[in-house]
Order: C-alpha cells, then sequence, then structure tokens
C-alpha cells in the first residue's frame, strides 16, 4: 500500500531548508535509513535518512526545491511487504473460520432472532423531541454566561457602577440581539474577552517544544501568536510573522522602516537569484542582533614581532600533529584566558527575567568564509585546551564547514566569537556581536610598520584588533581592559602562563 514519507524533525530549531540533492529515484528499492536527501538548512548541509521502507513510486520535491518539516518527500509502495504478510493471515482466518463452522448449533437458537422488542425501536426515532431544537439556536443560557463574564469584568473596574451590572440582567431576557450586543461591548472594551472562553476548550497556545523555544529566542510572547493550523496550532512560521509584525509596528513608532525597491530593470538586465538559506539566516540574525544590541567597538593594535618568530619555529610541530599554527589558533587561546579573567564578556542577557546569565565554560567561535557564506563552527572549552590543540580542531571544524559535512551540534553553544580578516586585507572593521553572545572580535591584516622604541624607529609587525561588545553588559573602561590584556597576551606569553 502506498505509503508518504515526510521530512521528519531535523533537529532544535530547523523548520525547513532547500533541497541540494534528491538520492534515490523512481522504482528504486528503499530500506529504513537509507539517505533520500541532502537538505540545506540555516547553518548546515544534512543528509536525510528515511523511516520507510519499500519502492519508490513517486518523488514530489526536486533540487531547489524548499522543504518543510512534515511535507511529503516520496511515496513508497510497501505492499510487497504486506502481500507477504497476507498469506500468513489467511491460514489464521481459516483457523478462525473452521472453530465458528460449528456454530449451527447458535443459530438453531431461534429466541434470539425473533427479537421484535428491538426491532421495535422506532420509539428512538419517534424522538423528534430533539429535533425541534430551534430553542438552542437562541441559546439564552449561553448569552448570559457571556453577559456575567462582562458582569464579572465590570465589578472590578471601579468605575463601572451598578449601572452596568443591571445591564446584563435585562439583556439576559432580551433575546439573542441584546446578546448580540453584550458581545459586541466585550470586544469592545476589552480585546482579550474573546481569549478566556476558549481556554477551557483548547490548551493555551498549542505548539510543539521547538516551536515555543523559537518564540522565546526571539521574545516572542507564544500566546500572544495567532496559529493557523488546525485548531489553532501555532507553527514556526506563526511565530515567525508575528514577530515580523511587531518589529514593522517598531519601525513605525520611530525606527527606519525599509522603502520599497525601484524597477531596476529600467536602467539595464537584472538578475532574481533565491536567496539561499544561509544567508537568509544570516541577514535575519544580523539584523536583529544589529537592531537590538547597542554595539560599542574599539581597537588597539599588537605588536607581534615575537609572536611571528613562534610561529615560525613551532610550525612544523604543529603541522606534524595535524594543524595549522595560525594567527586565529593563538587568538581562540589568549581570548578562552581573556575570559576566565574578565568573566563579564562570557555571559548573555536576560531581559525577560531582568537577569545576566554567566557561563561557566568557554567556547569560542570561529567565523569561516564558504561559498555558501559565513559559517561559526564552536571549538569547545578553549581554555582547557592548548594551542595546538585548538589549531588541529580548527582546521578539522573549517574543512567541515566548506564540504558542507560540519553538523548543526557543531556551530552551537558559543560564548564568544573571532572573525579574522587578515588573510584578505584591511585595517580595523566592525563585528556585529552574534547575539545572545555579548562580544565578537575582529582580527585584520598584519602589517610591518615603523615603531620607536625609545631610541630609534625600528619596523615591528603590527596587527589590528576590533572589539565589538553589547553596552548593555560590558561597560567602556571593561571594554579596553579586555581588549589591553588581550594585546599584552599577544605580545608577551608570559602574560598568558600568569594570569591566564
Amino acid at each position: 500500500m502506498p505509503t508518504d514519507f515526510t521530512l521528519p524533525e531535523l533537529g532544535e530549531n530547523i523548520q525547513a531548508g532547500d533541497v541540494l540533492r534528491v538520492l534515490v529515484k523512481q522504482g528504486d528499492t528503499l530500506a529504513k535509513e537509507q539517505p533520500v536527501l541532502e537538505l540545506e538548512t540555516d547553518k548546515a548541509t544534512i543528509e536525510v535518512p528515511s523511516s520507510v521502507a519499500g519502492q519508490v513510486k513517486d518523488i514530489k520535491v526536486k533540487a531547489g526545491d524548499k522543504v518543510k518539516v512534515g511535507q511529503a518527500i516520496l511515496t513508497v509502495d510497501e505492499g510487497e511487504a504486506s502481500n507477504k504478510a497476507e498469506p500468513a493471515a489467511e491460514p489464521q482466518q481459516a483457523r478462525e473460520s473452521q472453530p465458528r463452522e460449528p456454530e449451527p448449533h447458535r443459530q438453531s437458537q431461534p429466541p434470539r432472532e425473533p427479537q421484535p422488542p428491538r426491532e421495535s425501536q422506532p420509539p428512538r426515532e419517534s424522538q423528534p423531541a430533539r429535533e425541534p431544537q430551534p430553542p438552542r439556536e437562541s441559546q439564552p443560557p449561553r448569552e448570559t454566561q457571556a453577559t456575567k463574564t462582562v458582569a464579572a469584568k465590570s465589578e472590578s473596574v471601579p468605575e463601572a457602577g451598578g449601572e452596568e451590572q443591571r445591564e446584563p440582567t435585562k439583556r439576559e431576557t432580551a433575546g439573542d440581539k441584546s446578546g448580540a450586543k453584550v458581545v459586541d461591548i466585550s470586544r469592545g472594551a476589552r480585546p482579550p474577552a474573546e481569549q478566556p472562553p476558549a481556554t477551557p476548550e483548547t490548551p493555551t497556545a498549542p505548539a510543539a517544544p521547538s516551536v515555543r523555544r523559537m518564540a522565546r529566542e526571539l521574545g516572542v510572547d507564544i500566546n500572544q501568536v495567532a496559529g493557523s493550523g488546525d485548531a489553532g496550532r501555532i507553527s514556526v512560521e506563526d511565530v515567525k510573522n508575528h514577530a515580523k509584525r511587531l518589529v514593522a509596528g517598531a519601525a513605525r513608532s520611530g525606527g527606519v522602516a525599509s522603502e520599497a525597491l525601484p524597477d531596476f530593470s529600467r536602467w539595464g538586465a537584472v538578475e532574481r537569484q533565491p536567496m539561499r538559506a544561509v544567508r537568509r539566516r544570516t541577514a535575519e540574525h544580523l539584523a536583529a542582533a544589529w537592531a537590538a544590541i547597542p554595539h560599542v567597538t574599539q581597537f588597539d593594535v599588537a605588536d607581534t614581532t615575537a609572536l611571528e618568530e613562534l610561529r615560525k619555529k613551532y610550525a612544523k610541530q604543529t603541522e606534524a600533529a595535524g594543524g595549522n599554527l595560525t594567527v586565529t589558533a593563538v587568538a581562540v587561546k589568549v581570548v578562552a584566558s581573556a575570559l576566565r579573567v574578565f568573566p563579564q564578556f562570557n555571559t548573555s542577557i536576560d531581559l525577560e527575567n531582568d537577569e545576566i546569565i554567566v557561563k561557566k565554560y568557554v567556547n569560542i567561535g570561529v567565523a569561516v568564509d564558504t561559498d555558501r557564506g559565513l559559517l561559526v563552527p564552536v571549538i569547545r572549552n578553549a581554555d582547557q585546551k592548548n594551542i595546538i590543540q585548538i589549531a588541529v580542531e580548527l582546521v578539522q571544524l573549517s574543512e567541515k564547514a566548506r564540504s558542507r559535512k560540519i553538523a548543526l551540534e557543531e556551530m552551537q553553544g558559543g560564548t564568544f566569537s573571532i572573525s579574522n580578516l587578515g588573510g584578505i586585507g584591511g585595517t580595523y572593521f566592525t563585528p556585529i556581536v552574534n547575539a545572545p553572545e555579548v562580544a565578537i572580535l575582529g582580527i585584520s591584516r598584519a602589517s610591518t610598520q615603523p615603531k620607536f622604541d625609545g631610541n630609534q624607529f625600528v619596523p615591528r609587525v603590527m596587527l589590528p584588533l576590533s572589539l565589538s561588545y553589547d553596552h548593555r553588559a560590558i561597560d567602556g573602561a571593561d571594554g579596553i581592559r579586555f581588549l589591553r590584556w588581550v594585546v599584552q597576551a599577544i605580545e608577551e606569553p608570559f602574560v598568558l602562563a600568569l594570569q591566564g
């Protein structure tokens, strides 16, 4: 019998993805746990295994399609398996039918057949008393309940005197028209008045745990979201649309609303390209971070002349272990140690509960440039690893990110981020804080510059650093102290061993 295989739950906050490849074709024999799709989500590329087995009869998606959790991917015919099971079931039916053959004794019991009392059940048919139920259309009892709720609310309001408490009694005896007015008044007085009657019938905010988690991350009250699914069930799209409406409302009240785009084809040929999942997620995340976080960026420069000599000295040892002794690897270790000295940089802000969450672990995210966009793998417990271990892990994670083999779990749980653009160029830039983190370090290209040593100018290799942080959690003085500690640890590695 044909069975649809639908896109299963793929992980936390993953509700959709773009199909990169379909790994089966029509007519293939599909086994359970066999990959059927290569799917690109917001931050990773994953293979989707099948939960059904049988012959593929129809494929409902193709490369380039955007699919959602619960959407049908393909149809599988499980008839062969069921046909094999049916012959085994037939003898059982035959055995069951054999003992039923000697049941004429039961049939020979005529007393059961002449049971006119049961046939004479027209009395039930003669219950038209239930048919004439037009009184239910008027349903004054329900109207009186509505008026009672209005009256109960009016009692809690000191301005609502006894006159409004008397009106419900008049409207109760007035009929449907007056009842309708009562509903209109309740809606006009307080919009949420419609919600209380629904709460006893259905649970509050019917939504899956993943949807509730998405609402919490976006700062949306799940109880205020209108569900578009069956019985008002709330989906991730409902939460996102509600958040967009809130942002649009904030923009109208004082923010900057985006202007409508002109017709670019008036000035030449154009091509519209769909925004890929990673780019779309990056755009949404960074726009929200830039709008919500009061950014401050401070700049400094570190003398890495001695560090460059150490990198050359230990480069082969690191390569033999499978790593690459880069400035980024050293910076991960330095920042991880700095977070132990300045724990306010290893926090997140919980405005809903008026709390600052101080994390006792140190996980450093490192931005990696890929052909799909920016990905941020996370090096866990970076403060407990040496530079060679960090260098090896950084190479492995970067390769996974560029080859689309990195798992979503490997890009979650970061407490601080580093973005190194030195391999491309530039001096300073303003990195955007990767919320819910509160700080990010930007590294630019090192260059040889003249530096006065007290007697003369000497050439030194100088590394530009840019520290952006959330001013709600970090003061300016703490920001420059943190950055100066990082600079000194880079210039004098003994500081790292002494204080880190």
